[in-house]
């Protein structure tokens, strides 16, 4: 129910617009975001990577007015790679499809996401958004991957269909960052237990670390704080005979940071992800609908 509740409220254009004017709900998302420039995220960045923890960055915001935005967002990123760039970072940018202009097109996304991926040697992600956009994602994802390479994407553990669309994927070695899924989805589409999204997690995670063993040079990035995931994967890929080097644990700022140091002591692939940007509402809601629990840590930086 209370997942339920904030992933309604992920959608809802009224408190998305309200809410953020409050200083206590501004107070809040400094648990997941250090603010919305990305002068701040780059200060973030330079102290992580002093710990031997990489990162990736996006900016926040999802659905466009007009193509002329898509534009913008693909300039603001390429600013970003550029100092990026200039000051020796290894930090990544990971985009949504609807940034750059899927709600207008196939091919609008698809040239707007290949301008990034030359504009850069690092790879490009593509972050993977609510079901309705799942074939075109794919679409997008596939045509940039064989021509330009260095595209990775995001697959949700928590949809149905998810195992398949792997599978179909494989033969182009991919970069995949998997993640269990936060959005508003019917049952139909996305497993409502948490059981069955954990077995969709592991299966998938078995799939590309079998995939690295025999040959593969995709990269395979696990997007999860949960310590059963994380036990999960370091026990696959220790049965199949792989190094630490063949696999990464990805995490949001601001979760777990004891965690994420002492898997990067231990010699883990440790990566980040920093957000920042001044649509942070629905992205937010949808962090802490991912893991409820995640509400006590708020709660806690609110009366501390």
């Amino acid at each position: 129910m209370l997942r339920t509740s904030l992933l309604w409220a992920s959608e809802n254009p009224f408190l998305a617009e309200r809410l953020p004017r409050y200083r206590f709900v501004r107070k809040a998302t400094k648990r997941f975001m250090p603010g919305e420039t990305f002068d701040a995220a780059i200060g973030e960045a330079l102290v992580l990577q002093e710990k031997g923890i990489t990162t990736t960055t996006t900016l926040l915001g999802e659905h466009l007015n007009g193509l002329h935005e898509a534009d913008d967002v693909v300039a603001h990123y390429q600013e970003d790679l550029r100092r990026i760039g200039e000051l020796g970072l290894d930090m990544e940018i990971s985009v949504k499809p609807t940034q750059i202009g899927m709600d207008f097109g196939v091919d609008e996304a698809r040239d707007r996401l290949a301008q990034l991926a030359d504009s850069t040697d690092a790879l490009v992600w593509v972050d993977m958004e609510a079901s309705e956009y799942v074939d075109r994602t794919l679409e997008m994802f596939r045509s940039v991957k064989e021509e330009k390479g260095n595209v990775g994407l995001c697959i949700q553990s928590y949809l149905r269909r998810v195992e398949k669309d792997l599978e179909a994927l494989m033969p182009l070695d991919p970069a995949i960052r998997i993640v269990k899924g936060a959005y508003n989805e019917p049952d139909s589409i996305a497993f409502p237990s948490k059981d069955d999204v954990d077995r969709s997690f592991v299966e998938l995670t078995r799939t590309l670390l079998r995939a690295r063993k025999n040959g593969a040079q995709g990269r395979v990035v696990l997007g999860t704080h949960d310590p059963r995931m994380i036990e999960e994967a370091t026990r696959i890929a220790f049965e199949l005979g792989l190094d630490k080097d063949h696999y990464e644990f990805a995490m949001l700022f601001g979760i777990q940071r004891d965690e994420q140091e002492r898997l990067a002591q231990e010699g883990h692939q440790i990566r980040v992800l920093i957000s920042y940007g001044s649509a942070w509402f629905p992205w937010y809601m949808r962090r802490l609908a991912e893991r409820p629990a995640n509400l006590w840590f708020v709660a806690k930086q609110l009366v501390g």
